[in-house]
């Protein structure tokens, strides 16, 4: 009878990893998921490209409302409470795009899907390396970074298919991630927390948002910090603009072509990870910020001598700089930071992330309509450069002075 208590207890552990890590892939997958459909959405309602950025930026506040408010909730009420929650929310942002019939539907459900993508990955991406054995946490985390890009990956690739070749362009692929969220919640409600010790009423729970950098860390932050605004403003660019980019400089007005960029982006930087995952985050950092001038270059040059194969080398290339990038930053400063002020450091790392993703696409918009598409793109790849170098000299800086890695500090 024990045996088949242990093999049942194996058999629901194996059930809820596969659910947890489908659930990561499938809430990753919603974010790029319009990304194919802006340019229709531009026809449909009369957009101008400010507002579909700004559309895009609402999605910034949804996940830093998921990061201040309900960072640490899955920590203290359990994982498959917050995941049923954030599957609900997920389920409402897709309706909200299924039904909209004006701007302001968008931005509703551009925030709720950026709300329930923070609080859904994070507590799964916790929730998986719980479910690993406590030896074998670098699996955990290569999965988890596996399943983000994967779900990445095929979000704005499905949904440039579905607009390219099924009727209703902009419905059917939110019907189609509206079922496949049902199907999650259905699995959810069936796995194995790994939270046991719950708060009990309401007034046990901590909504406090814990963000901080220790003072003799903050010239070294700087690096990591710099490098994943650029990095993360990079790929905002590819999620927000590159629709656009495609219609503007190359005539090309096909979903399917854009969200198959989009997703090139994210494929490469996926096949970047597993490749060198032995490398040490402080070189990966450090070649990410390298190549990143040699990306953007290589971007712009697509754009101004309408490309589309120089555009396709230029996507792999940002593919690569941003998986180094930002796989090196993160791990910079998760091993700078000290045991008891972790949480506090990547979330304030997080929020740098968040921001730029989203705020530099606005700028960019808003500098077109006086510079032109070429010319804010240059503004753009001239200060992702100054930012580049800003993290190469304090990086190099604070090692020369030190003597020692960051992660010794």
């Amino acid at each position: 009878m024990n045996r088949l208590t242990q093999a049942a207890a194996r058999r629901r552990r194996r059930f809820t990893l596969a659910a947890v890590t489908t659930l990561l892939g499938a809430i990753y997958a919603g974010s790029p998921l319009v990304t194919p459909l802006y340019p229709l959405y531009q026809h449909a309602f009369g957009l101008s490209e400010l507002t579909l950025t700004l559309i895009y930026a609402a999605y910034m506040i949804g996940n830093l409302v998921a990061l201040f408010a309900f960072g640490r909730l899955s920590d203290q009420v359990g994982r498959r409470g917050v995941s049923l929650a954030a599957l609900a929310v997920a389920i409402l942002s897709t309706l909200l795009f299924l039904l909209a019939v004006d701007t302001s539907w968008l931005f509703a459900a551009r925030a709720t899907s950026g709300l329930a993508i923070g609080v859904g990955a994070a507590t799964a991406t916790a929730w998986i390396a719980e479910l690993y054995p406590p030896q074998n946490k670098a699996a955990a985390s290569r999965t988890a970074a596996a399943v983000n890009l994967a779900g990445l990956t095929v979000g704005p690739l499905v949904a440039g298919l579905l607009a390219q070749f099924v009727r209703w362009p902009l419905r059917t692929v939110f019907v189609v991630y509206l079922l496949v969220l049902l199907g999650l919640l259905a699995c959810t409600v069936f796995t194995e927390d790994t939270v046991t010790h719950r708060a009990r009423a309401l007034r046990d729970v901590s909504f406090m948002p814990r963000l901080g950098v220790p003072r003799n860390l903050r010239i070294a932050f700087v690096a990591p910090v710099a490098t994943a605004f650029a990095i993360f403003a990079l790929l905002g660019f590819y999620a927000a603009l590159i629709p656009g980019l495609l219609a503007n400089s190359m005539h090309q007005h096909s979903p399917a072509v854009g969200g198959a960029i989009v997703a090139e982006v994210f494929a490469v930087a996926a096949g970047t990870v597993i490749v060198t995952r032995t490398l040490q985050p402080r070189t990966a950092m450090s070649t990410g910020l390298w190549l990143l001038p040699v990306s953007l270059a290589m971007l712009l040059w697509a754009q101004i001598t309408a490309s589309m194969a120089g555009l396709v080398v230029a996507t792999a290339l940002c593919g690569i700089s941003s998986a180094l990038g930002f796989r090196g930053s993160l791990q910079e400063a998760n091993e700078m930071a000290p045991a008891d002020r972790r949480a506090e450091l990547v979330s304030s790392y997080l929020v740098a992330c968040y921001t730029g993703n989203s705020l530099p696409v606005v700028g960019i918009a808003a500098l077109s309509r006086y510079l032109g598409h070429i010319g804010a793109n240059m503004v753009f790849a001239a200060v992702s450069v100054v930012l580049a170098i800003v993290a190469l000299i304090v990086s190099a800086r604070y090692r020369h002075r030190s003597g020692a890695p960051m992660s010794r500090a």
